[in-house]
């Protein structure tokens, strides 16, 4: 029988060489800390039938050792990107009831490995998210990727990652706008992502 021929992965070169990501600019990300950025938050979350989504914890360098993350969870809609700590707490009541919802669907990388830390920091249980990174590999590669990757290969553009920024303290208080921004964009790739492969491979977006 044949092996399987796989598409190759787009090297960091080829990455390197296209167009940049269209960022979500600052004006745009918003850290939730008071009421009327809860209430702006939820009003526009709850308007989106599927949002980017995505989370951050501060690293762990001894093997074994857990982070007690996430410290940071990123909900992404078309227009701006909602940023929430588990330390605001008028926000988690209605950030779990988003982590919940049937009618919301959470699009990202590694959703299905965010499951876990969610339930043990909020007690509330991740649902109705698809899975960018399998859907990706559906398209003909042999192994998922991650979100520069996909970016790269669906929507033809580099999207900047920094090992820096995402081995930083993501429990620190205040976290810095270099921080907030890569966060932000984390979650809003995601849903840009997802809705080109809406537009051009529907049938690779399966729901879990």
């Amino acid at each position: 029988m044949q092996s399987p021929t796989y598409l190759p992965r787009p090297t960091k070169e080829q990455m390197r060489a296209l167009p940049a990501f269209a960022e979500l600019p600052q004006s745009r990300i918003v850290l939730v800390q008071s009421g009327p950025e809860l209430e702006l938050a939820i009003a526009a979350i709850n308007a989106s039938t599927h949002v980017g989504f995505d989370t951050e914890s501060k690293p762990t360098f001894v093997a074994g050792q857990k982070g007690g993350g996430p410290h940071l969870l990123q909900v992404a809609t078309a227009d701006n990107a909602f940023l929430f700590t588990p330390d605001y707490a008028p926000g988690l009541a209605p950030l779990g009831e988003i982590i919940q919802s049937g009618t919301i669907v959470k699009v990202g990388f590694g959703l299905k490995s965010d499951r876990g830390p969610i339930h043990r920091a909020l007690g509330v249980t991740l649902r109705n998210i698809i899975e960018l990174s399998s859907a990706v590999k559906r398209l003909g590669y042999e192994q998922t990727v991650g979100a520069q990757a996909a970016v790269a290969i669906v929507l033809h553009q580099y999207m900047r990652k920094s090992k820096k920024l995402s081995t930083s303290n993501w429990a620190a208080r205040p976290l810095s706008q270099a921080q907030l921004n890569y966060a932000a964009n984390d979650a809003y790739a995601s849903l840009q992502v997802y809705l080109q492969l809406a537009r051009t491979a529907p049938q690779l977006l399966l729901p879990m």
